[in-house]
């Protein structure tokens, strides 16, 4: 969608058309939902995150002033996110219900076009490549998401975090080469295809 269109959506909505605020929420939630999703790990809790921040986007609405709407949303639910995120590190706890597997956990059926190795392979690819995504610092967390997942510009991403362009870059070029060292660490977990050898 055109930045007009979205300026459009909110002009109205700014004047209570929920219609019009229903357009931009079709328009970005899967965007929204993928940054709460790489930021979280968890779908359940990045779904959450995403209804809480769409819900905080239509309150705050006249505090968002030009520029994208896309990234002013992002901000958003980045911010949620983070808050999440530190209020489950302050409050961790294992339970005994945690440690022990359910008995209904069983694999997910695989697509008929992979075989189930390809499938497996699959899995294991995006389960790493999540722990690392989790590993990396808050910043360089959703500096990588907004840039490398949600194709965001600099220029975007810096409005969205509120920081400038040689802050997007330097956070993105260390997130990048973190994410590398955290891959080529775990290669023998990698499929045989994106292993790097010497």
């Amino acid at each position: 969608m055109m930045p007009d269109d979205d300026a459009d959506a909110v002009g109205r909505a700014r004047t209570g058309d929920l219609e019009a605020f229903n357009e931009l929420v079709l328009r970005h939630q899967d965007a929204a939902f993928n940054v709460a999703y790489r930021l979280l790990g968890d779908p359940d809790t990045a779904a959450d995150m995403t209804q809480d921040a769409l819900i905080a986007a239509y309150r705050k609405l006249d505090t968002y002033h030009n520029g994208s709407f896309r990234a002013w949303l992002l901000r958003i639910v980045s911010n949620r996110c983070l808050d999440e995120l530190r209020r489950v590190k302050r409050h961790r706890t294992d339970y005994l219900d945690d440690l022990t597997p359910d008995s209904d956990d069983g694999a997910a059926i695989p697509s008929p076009l992979p075989t189930p190795e390809q499938a497996a392979q699959q899995n294991e690819l995006h389960r790493l490549i999540q722990d690392c995504i989790n590993a990396l610092g808050a910043d360089q967390r959703v500096t990588l998401v907004l840039c490398d997942v949600q194709g965001l510009s600099y220029q975007e991403i810096a409005e969205s975090t509120q920081t400038h362009i040689g802050t997007v870059k330097s956070r993105l070029a260390r997130a990048r080469a973190a994410m590398r060292a955290c891959l080529q660490a775990s290669q023998e977990l990698l499929p045989l295809e994106f292993r790097l050898f010497k």
